[in-house]
């Protein structure tokens, strides 16, 4: 792979890390001319130029840049920069981007049509290898993204337990309806947005927090109230503030807890599901949820997510039982051609284990660049996922998140992106290896990383 970052260019960014990149470096704001011509003119169309807020990259002080493709472990902007890409669409491109067996998949639905609002053979064929490769959920029902996962996850417990209140950690992050739109992680953290207007204080009453990995002030919570409580959602990983495993034992006694008060367990596995093992999170932990929430990766992907789990509570989903929830989309023949390609490719030989190597590389590879440059990190990882924190204490919660410094984190992306490294623009957010990266591109991130490094540790001067 052509590396395409100049180092004389590294040189310069280091001379001047503390000033405004793109306006004072005239070689700066030529590689990046077209971008941001298009986010100037996105700006006039969209709310703060983008579809979706930390795309803005307003926490990093620097202007988006604007995709042209993807192929592989890269995508190219409109520039024509080419970048080493961790993003991976938030998780679900395992196999990397365009994968030609998914891209074969999606061509052939496409000629028998594109959306039918009807039922088609691709549903239950993805289905049957859904509940093959994640054994707690033995029925399920496909959506359009993981919001709608959530939100319909959390209808049913209440339905089912004749129960109001809800149970969230501080930092996790399920979408953004209403009810848990309150203490996310990921854009909402980096915004500096633990809520949003618009929601009313009735809809978030029920809501109940509590901090990710203190499993004293579940069992003391759930002691008092498990009678009122329909539900405990969790990211079993908590990959919206970074990758923030479980403590030992947190889940095995969340479950433990929540069968006792005849809680519904939900495992949001949005990102976890099928990356971090093929049967997700409660594979690696061996703690069967009653509801699992899926999303993107089911889809390849394109737009579809999932909630399902034990027969008894999805049989309660109408038109078999009273919960309502529908859509027309739901189960769009593309989405499910594409889910069942990057399924099907997930389980080739060796897949989970060429993960971990990569991903092991490229951890112990970010921790002696940050050592050369004097600078205290801690790589968490589970799997292909991984955050970098510099830090020198283990990051536990949210509270330990955001201790570590946006503007050391800021200095960092800016020079990863110089050197044609995307990572995503949130000190809150996880790095995701593929299957399409190799130990090329894992070693020219970590060159990229040293250079990175250097520039944190000089803008502290």
């Amino acid at each position: 792979m052509p590396w395409l970052f100049s180092w004389g260019l590294a040189d310069a960014f280091l001379s001047c890390y503390n000033e405004p990149m793109i306006e004072n470096n005239p070689e700066m704001k030529s590689r990046y001319a077209k971008s941001l011509a298009a986010f100037a003119q996105a700006k006039k169309l969209m709310p703060g130029g983008v579809s979706s807020p930390v795309r803005a990259f307003g926490a990093v002080g620097r202007t988006p840049v604007t995709v042209a493709k993807a192929k592989g472990p890269c995508v190219t902007d409109i520039d024509g920069n080419l970048y080493i890409d961790y993003i991976q669409s938030y998780g679900p491109l395992i196999l990397g981007h365009a994968d030609e067996g998914v891209l074969v998949a999606i061509n052939k639905a496409t000629q028998k049509g594109t959306s039918f609002g009807m039922p088609c053979l691709g549903e239950t064929k993805l289905a049957s290898k859904i509940t093959e490769m994640v054994p707690s959920i033995e029925m399920l029902r496909f959506v359009n993204s993981g919001t709608e996962a959530t939100m319909s996850a959390l209808r049913l417990a209440r339905a089912a337990t004749g129960r109001d209140k809800i149970v969230k950690f501080i930092g996790c992050y399920h979408g953004h309806h209403d009810s848990l739109l309150v203490e996310g992680g990921s854009g909402m953290t980096t915004l500096g947005c633990p809520s949003s207007p618009g929601v009313p204080k009735s809809v978030t009453q029920d809501t109940l927090l509590l901090p990710f990995n203190d499993l004293g002030r579940l069992s003391e919570l759930l002691s008092e109230q498990g009678h009122e409580i329909a539900a405990v959602i969790v990211e079993p990983i908590a990959g919206n503030m970074g990758c923030i495993p479980p403590a030992t034992g947190y889940l095995e006694g969340m479950r433990e807890f929540c069968s006792a008060k005849g809680i519904v367990l939900i495992f949001d596995e949005v990102m976890t599901g099928f990356r971090v093992a093929p049967g997700g999170a409660q594979e690696v932990y061996g703690v069967q949820p009653d509801l699992t929430c899926l999303g993107k990766v089911v889809g390849g992907g394109l737009p579809c997510a999932v909630y399902g789990g034990k027969a008894s509570l999805m049989q309660l989903v109408s038109p078999q039982g009273a919960v309502y929830q529908a859509g027309t989309l739901s189960g769009n023949p593309l989405a499910m051609a594409a889910g069942l390609a990057m399924l099907e490719g997930v389980c080739q030989e060796n897949a989970y284990q060429q993960l971990e190597a990569l991903s092991l590389r490229l951890a112990q590879g970010l921790s002696d660049a940050a050592s050369q440059a004097g600078i205290s990190l801690q790589v968490q990882r589970v799997g292909s996922m991984l955050c970098p924190f510099m830090t020198d204490q283990p990051v536990t919660n949210y509270q330990d998140a955001t201790a570590c410094s946006p503007a050391d984190f800021a200095v960092f992306f800016g020079a990863m992106l110089d050197q044609g490294i995307m990572i995503a623009p949130s000190l809150y957010e996880t790095w995701f290896v593929s299957l399409a990266h190799d130990s090329q591109v894992i070693d020219q991130t970590i060159a990229a990383a040293k250079v990175a490094y250097a520039a944190v540790a000089a803008a502290r001067g």
